[in-house]
């Protein structure tokens, strides 16, 4: 039987901000293709080389290095506003983007009246709300499964103008019976009206770019024997029906979400990349059992300059969590593991790290038991920390005693090898394991 190319999936294995974009970044070198494969633009994949940092939400984060094409695949939905200014901010020419940036037509649109809606739910909800980013992804994505939204390719049709009026109109009706008050909605700065004018003028940039249809260009591609990336946003348990729901995103955020949001059959996916803090963050609302509430909380937040690169929030933090990381490589088939961050703990005499919970005196060791479950108590292990700068390690071998055995724990914990850690956010501060699964991967030669 003759062997077919596969696609590699990276993604990021707890509640987001793992530092993805700058693996993807980092990885690049070795693929022709980057693909996103769900979300919008309420993901920002930060990027740091060259002394400059940049912010990507829906753009793939391949899109720095020239010759490697860059897809947005049909499961993202598209802010056309977000993404003009996205684009502005990187600075690329427009030549250069036709031959690096794709876009699927059968992706969906965020209106302006998508983002009313978010706004008016989540000050329905009051001290309820989910914690959203309000950049309407929940409520676009309702209107896809509702078989009501907008596609990008929708916008090239003639009777699109009476088609967008239509939805528009129903999500007024809408608003207007949860009370909400129009006048008190800003987007970016502006009124309803400016932003709708603002967000015509970015679709007709986005009607600029090369339209694909995903599932067939990212088949043939891999036919051709191209290295193919697919690239998550949020992370896994935040995905709608394995995260902790209700505080989740819209969307499928695991292995299986590149399945769905590309065209790719099961059988074409390869290695699976997960990406994890070497400790834990949250944004917005929901469980999280190993939350710090105390001065080491505060410690992890201002090494980490953990705050929101989409909405600038303070994030929630607190220590890994071993159960649900060992349940997030259970339900993505994670083949390698990346740790991130683990210069954030450089200072910490002694690390905290969840190895299973404690539910009316019993003991469990499995995260989706926890699910929905109040008075969980984490049962921690503490180990000693490095207590030293990880600015002069050079390569993974290097990296101090206390670092490595935290590695080790946490390899045995999952069963997964973890074959790079980044030291810092820049792309220079990556260690990659002499001898790794990720290494031979990126090595090898394809067909």
């Amino acid at each position: 039987m003759t062997s077919i190319n596969k696609a590699d999936v990276l993604l990021g294995l707890q509640w987001g901000d793992e530092g993805k974009g700058k693996i993807v970044d980092v990885l690049t070198p070795h693929y022709k293709m980057v693909a996103r494969f769900q979300g919008g633009p309420n993901a920002g994949h930060t990027l740091v080389f060259e002394d400059k940092k940049f912010i990507l939400h829906t753009i793939p984060s391949g899109i720095f290095h020239k010759g490697c094409l860059n897809v947005v695949g049909n499961g993202v939905v598209l802010d056309p506003f977000i993404i003009s200014k996205e684009l502005d901010q990187l600075k690329i020419p427009q030549e250069q983007l036709s031959e690096s940036l794709f876009i699927c037509g059968k992706a969906h649109l965020i209106l302006p009246s998508h983002r009313l809606l978010d706004a008016a739910f989540e000050h329905r909800k009051g001290k309820l709300k989910i914690g959203s980013t309000l950049k309407g992804i929940g409520p676009a994505y309702t209107d896809k499964v509702a078989r009501t939204g907008l596609r990008l390719a929708d916008a090239s049709m003639e009777d699109f103008p009476e088609k967008y009026k239509a939805l528009k109109d129903e999500h007024f009706r809408l608003a207007s019976s949860l009370d909400y008050n129009i006048d008190d909605l800003r987007l970016d700065g502006m009124d309803f009206a400016g932003y709708e004018k603002a967000w015509f003028e970015g679709l007709e940039r986005l009607k600029s770019l090369p339209r694909i249809k995903s599932e067939v260009f990212v088949n043939e591609a891999l036919d051709k024997g191209a290295r193919v990336l697919a690239e998550g946003a949020q992370g896994t348990l935040l995905d709608i029906d394995f995260g902790s729901y209700p505080y989740v995103t819209s969307s499928n955020t695991i292995t299986a979400g590149a399945c769905i949001g590309l065209g790719l059959a099961p059988s074409r996916i390869g290695e699976v990349f997960g990406i994890f803090k070497a400790y834990c963050t949250r944004v917005g609302s929901g469980p999280f059992p190993t939350e710090s509430h105390d001065a080491k909380g505060d410690i992890l937040r201002d090494m980490g300059h953990e705050y929101g690169s989409t909405t600038g929030r303070p994030r929630r933090c607190g220590w890994l969590d071993l159960p649900a990381l060992k349940y997030a490589v259970m339900i993505n088939g994670v083949s390698r593991l990346i740790m991130t961050k683990a210069d954030v703990l450089n200072t910490l005499p002694w690390i905290r790290v969840c190895t299973s919970y404690e539910i009316d005196g019993k003991q469990l060791d499995v995260y989706s038991s926890i699910s929905g479950r109040e008075n969980v108590k984490p049962v921690y292990r503490e180990i000693k920390g490095w207590e030293r700068s990880l600015e002069d390690v050079e390569s993974f071998e290097q990296l101090p005693a206390g670092l490595l055995d935290y590695i080790v724990m946490i390899e045995e914990y999952t069963g997964v090898p973890v074959d790079i850690v980044s030291t810092g956010p820049d792309r220079k501060q990556t260690l990659f394991r002499r001898g790794s699964g990720i290494l031979r991967r990126l090595t090898a030669s394809y067909a």
